[in-house]
């Protein structure tokens, strides 16, 4: 059990059955009352965000979490193999508990994060910024520059993403695995 007072970003609670990760806090010392604790809680399985008020002193259930690195080996359908990189036990994650899944290539390290007490996998996350090369998209116009002009490119794991228009076929680009947007070309 923690105090409400105690709760930062990334700390994990159980509060009614449910798993959630703090995301943002902050103390509130109202003109007159009691100083009281506004978050925002991110679920766990479902991602969706709640914000919730407590007051200072409120005991809250605490959940201990582990972050392993672990690497993609390869999947069966909706089922994802992944490899610890310290014990080497194969493990199994569904589709759904892995955030940007469409950005995952073989041999990636990802980071999956687990209930400690229950040895539960709660979902894996790709690294932010992830090198991907270009396997196909349409070829653009030398000199179309000036304007914010994108185009469909198809990477090597099979996701779409929107381009600017002077990459091309066969170059490396970064893209943000959250939200698949293009960030940089890879020189």
């Amino acid at each position: 059990m923690i105090n409400s007072q105690d709760i930062k970003n990334g700390t994990c609670i159980r509060l009614d059955g449910k798993l959630y990760f703090c995301i943002e806090f902050l103390h509130v010392k109202p003109g007159k009352g009691n100083t009281i604790m506004r978050t925002k809680l991110k679920d766990v399985v479902s991602g969706r965000v709640l914000e919730r008020r407590f007051n200072i002193g409120e005991k809250l259930e605490d959940v201990r979490v582990e972050r392993r690195p672990y690497q993609y080996s390869y999947n069966e359908g909706d089922q994802y193999h992944f490899l610890n990189q310290e014990t080497w036990e194969d493990i199994i994650i569904n589709k759904e508990l892995i955030t940007g899944v469409d950005f995952l290539k073989e041999g990636m390290v990802v980071e999956v994060v687990s209930d400690a007490s229950t040895e539960t996998v709660l979902f894996a996350e790709l690294p932010i910024k992830v090198q991907l090369a270009v396997t196909y998209t349409e070829p653009g116009l030398k000199g179309d520059t000036a304007t914010n002009t994108t185009k469909p490119a198809t990477v090597e794991t099979g996701a779409t993403v929107r381009v600017p228009l002077f990459i091309e076929t066969g170059e490396t680009i970064v893209v943000d695995s959250r939200d698949g947007s293009y960030i940089e070309r890879v020189k």
